[in-house]
This record gives structure tokens, C-alpha cells and sequence, in this order.
């Protein structure tokens, strides 16, 4: 499985993914995504289907209930590696940026 292919993610998809770590329908994942990014990304129900409807073409997510009309998502197995590697190159950009800016820091 080359994970690399979906790599890097938006912003928009890397936290509708870390939402769907939990199954969730689509109001709830715009509640947690809005919440986890301390009201940093607010993504509207157009952008939203688009991308559910996306992530699962690709595979990276699947329904997994219906309740009343809501459809119920949670990742797949292929989604929670493509979701850890992207942490993994977000903490290596984190490491980074504190190392520059330390040094920017002693420069000043």
C-alpha cells in the first residue's frame, strides 16, 4: 500500500480525518474539526460531502451506519496510516520551525 499518493494532506482533510478517529456523521465531524483547531478551520457541509465523498473513493474512510438519514463515517485501516504518517511529517515541520526560531531567538 503506497501511502504516499494521498500525501501531504489540506489542512481541511488532516483534521477530517483526525475527526473521523471516532465514527461520526457530518455535523459532528464540522463540531470536532472546529473545536480540535481551536476555531482555526471551520468547514462548511459543501466542503464537507466533498471531501467525505472523496476520502471514500479513495478508500481512506467508509460508511459505517445510518442513523435517521445520517450516515455514520469511520476510518479505514489504509486512512489511519495515511493519518499517522501525516503527523509524523507535521512533527518533523513542528521540530523544524522550534529549532529556527530558537536560533532566531539568541540571533535577535
Amino acid at each position: 500500500m503506497d501511502i504516499t499518493k494521498f500525501l501531504p494532506l489540506s489542512e481541511a482533510t488532516y483534521y477530517v480525518l483526525l475527526a473521523l478517529d471516532e465514527p461520526r456523521h457530518g455535523y459532528a465531524v464540522m463540531q470536532a474539526v472546529e473545536a480540535m483547531s481551536a476555531g482555526t478551520v471551520s468547514i462548511g457541509p459543501g466542503t464537507l460531502y466533498g471531501a467525505f465523498n472523496t476520502l471514500e473513493k479513495q478508500q481512506l474512510i467508509e460508511k459505517v451506519s445510518e442513523e435517521e438519514r445520517r450516515k455514520i463515517y469511520g476510518l479505514t485501516a489504509q486512512g489511519r496510516a495515511v493519518l499517522a504518517e501525516q503527523v509524523r511529517r507535521l512533527e518533523i515541520m513542528v521540530r523544524n520551525g522550534r529549532a529556527v526560531a530558537h536560533q532566531t531567538k539568541g540571533a535577535a
